[in-house]
């Protein structure tokens, strides 16, 4: 068709990359251009893929789907990413939304829901399930500047000089639970970079050094 809409999927499982596969292809207008099972192998055959929308997991192999995000953004701006995950915690929604992300769907999402919001993104509009736009609202009425205990923390052992990996294993959190509270801080301190979120809270008295 030509005015069909050309669906990238990038999920490490594999049962669930066909099984989007099965659901998407019963619509007329959906054509499915390629799939990856992880983050790097998304990054690296979207570059080469004339897809028009992108549904994307947050836990992968290689690069999370932040990072999918975050790099398609400057590769590809203008490739809408929906993220389809079981995530639904406050961070990862607002992490995902604020890096570029035009929709957020969870993985028990109805097959209308999927298919309404693979065409609203395709024609420029955003898209959230009621009970993740809810979490978002909440998330963002919250004062934004005010850092977490949590994000101090992880803060706190950046300018101590630690690795995401090192950081993780002080705060007995994930590697990737760290890269979520960076982008965080990131996003609340209007930082560029870690160093820069670094000075710039030791300039507000946040954390010392």
């Amino acid at each position: 068709m030509n005015n069909s809409i050309k669906i990238f999927i990038a999920d490490d499982h594999p049962i669930v990359r066909d099984g989007l596969i099965s659901i998407l292809e019963t619509q007329e207008d959906f054509v499915i251009v390629g799939q990856a099972g992880n983050g790097g192998e998304a990054i690296s055959k979207i570059k080469n893929t004339a897809a028009d929308v992108l549904i994307c997991d947050l836990e992968m192999p290689q690069k999370d789907g932040l990072e999918v995000i975050q790099d398609l953004q400057k590769i590809k701006p203008e490739l809408p990413i929906i993220v389809f995950t079981v995530y639904d915690t406050d961070e990862r929604i607002v992490s995902a939304i604020q890096s570029g992300a035009k929709g957020y769907l969870l993985k028990g999402a109805s097959h209308q829901e999927i298919f309404h919001a693979i065409r609203e993104a395709h024609k420029g509009g955003s898209i959230l399930q009621p009970i993740v736009a809810t979490k978002f609202i909440q998330k963002m009425n919250q004062q934004e500047d005010a850092l977490s205990q949590r994000e101090k923390e992880v803060l706190q052992e950046i300018a101590n000089g630690k690795k995401n990996k090192e950081i993780g294993q002080v705060l007995f959190i994930s590697e990737r639970t760290v890269k979520f509270h960076i982008s965080s801080i990131l996003s609340k301190l209007n930082a560029n970079n870690r160093t820069d979120a670094v000075q710039i809270a030791i300039k507000q008295g946040i954390i010392t050094i």
